[in-house]
């Protein structure tokens, strides 16, 4: 498991293939290297485990950008529900004993004009595109993936014009 930092990301994973899938989970704070550490082990751990209906699911995790947690993982037929689960409660427990949340769906992840990574809830956010503080040009995540394909190939940062942010939230791409 490693830190990488940039987009796109072609050696990522690079046990698995194309159409594994993916799950990102959003810490709400910066994760200094002591907690990427502590986090990174605890999912090697669990990952070493992993199980889906008694069959082991290879998998993998890493961190991007100090504050996501990529979990992947090819399973022909799929990762059970059940295995499912049991990844996201490990990520919950690992976040709990470094008193790291998860931040939900409903907030936007962006990152701001002197380049930190921000996280509103969407009507803030909203907001800020009201007052011209984020823009068309600004960088958002996209936390959405289904597969690493688009995570190799594209990353987790893009600009909002290229993103659903831009239907979204009224963002006309730059002239």
């Amino acid at each position: 498991m490693t830190r990488l930092p940039t987009s796109p990301l072609p050696m990522l994973f690079p046990d698995l293939p194309t159409d594994a899938r993916v799950w990102v989970f959003t810490a709400d704070r910066t994760l200094d290297p002591a907690a990427q550490d502590q986090l990174l082990g605890t999912m090697q751990r669990f990952v070493e485990s992993w199980a889906s209906h008694g069959r082991a699911v290879p998998g993998d995790a890493t961190l991007l950008h100090d504050h996501f947690l990529v979990v992947a993982a090819h399973l022909q037929g799929g990762v059970s529900g059940c295995g499912i689960d049991s990844m996201t409660h490990a990520v919950e427990e690992a976040g709990q004993s470094l008193g790291v949340a998860w931040l939900d769906g409903l907030h936007v992840v962006y990152r701001d004009d002197k380049d930190v990574v921000q996280a509103l809830p969407r009507a803030a956010f909203r907001q800020q595109v009201r007052e011209g503080i984020v823009t068309a040009e600004t960088r958002v995540f996209i936390t959405t993936l289904d597969t690493l394909r688009e995570l190799r190939e594209e990353g987790l940062e893009r600009p909002a014009h290229a993103t659903w942010h831009a239907r979204v939230f009224h963002l006309a791409h730059p002239a």
